[in-house]
């Protein structure tokens, strides 16, 4: 987004948000970025999310590069306020910007999103484990038992799944793995790892980075629409996962369970964090 009436863009947010250390972020730094943003660069993105949403089926517009990089830093920026919420990870972690939920929500309403807190049935497409509750029962299936933090729409695109408390069976999610194992496309979590194509690269070049997006239609869901491999039954050399185990990385962004072949995994250092799956889609049948 580009262009002198939208230079507030969200990575400049990310920035004064990471650098702000004193009290009452929403104050200091957030309610000045939205008095600046919230006439062209809302527009805007409302117009690039529209365009993402419409050409998703038959190929991305060249137009979509900018949404899904703004989107992409629009995520960082949640993925730093929502830290707070989460379990406690690194005691020597620095502390970071906090913000109320309901000032969090105001944010990214007043960029055109609508939050969601459905907890009745567990979906991966909607839902993000932070905590299991292990049952005696292996095969008991997971279940809500509490809300962590909302998760956000721009219309049929999700933006942010809800973070859960779940209970659940061995079978289902293993307290260790689901919970804790490495997160794909997000940048940050306070109590796990995370995997995203933005880290390696330096400060200029992380930015560069696209959004996963994830469509919820009339039709179905559309998981990682913007991926350019062949698909989820492509293995990725040397993971050794399953193809059930392959689908639930994609649709969980993370594993739910020790894999089958994990033994032969630890032969390879880090091999959590090394499975590639950005390129994965899930089968058009």
């Amino acid at each position: 987004m580009d262009g002198e009436e939208t230079w507030d863009d969200a990575r400049e947010l990310f920035e004064a948000l990471h650098d702000h250390t004193g009290p009452d972020a929403y104050t200091a730094v957030l309610e000045p970025w939205l008095a600046r943003a919230e006439g062209a660069y809302r527009e805007e993105l409302v117009e690039g999310v529209a365009l993402l949403v419409r050409t998703t089926a038959d190929g991305l517009d060249g137009r979509c590069q900018d949404p899904l990089w703004e989107l992409y830093a629009l995520s960082r920026v949640s993925d730093l306020l929502l830290l707070p919420c989460q379990p406690p990870g690194d005691p020597d972690e620095p502390s970071t910007a906090t913000v109320t939920t309901a000032q969090y929500l105001e944010l990214f309403g007043r960029l055109g999103m609508t939050p969601f807190e459905e907890t009745e049935a567990f979906d991966p497409f909607l839902h993000e484990i932070v905590e299991v509750d292990q049952t005696e029962d292996p095969d008991e299936p997971i279940r809500i038992t509490g809300l962590v933090w909302p998760g956000l729409r721009h219309g049929s695109l999700l933006f942010n799944r809800a973070g859960v408390r779940v209970r659940a069976g061995v079978r289902h999610a293993e307290r260790g793995v689901a919970d804790r194992s490495p997160l794909y496309w997000s940048h940050r979590r306070r109590h796990r790892p995370t995997v995203d194509l933005s880290q390696g690269w330096g400060h200029n070049s992380q930015w560069r980075t696209d959004f996963r997006v994830d469509l919820r239609t009339a039709t179905g869901d559309e998981v990682n629409v913007c991926a350019n491999g062949e698909g989820i039954d492509v293995p990725w050399t040397g993971a050794l996962l399953t193809p059930d185990e392959r689908w639930e990385l994609l649709r969980h962004r993370c594993l739910l369970r020790t894999p089958v072949k994990a033994a032969e995994m630890a032969e390879t250092p880090r091999w959590q964090e090394e499975f590639f799956p950005f390129g994965w889609r899930l089968p058009t049948a």
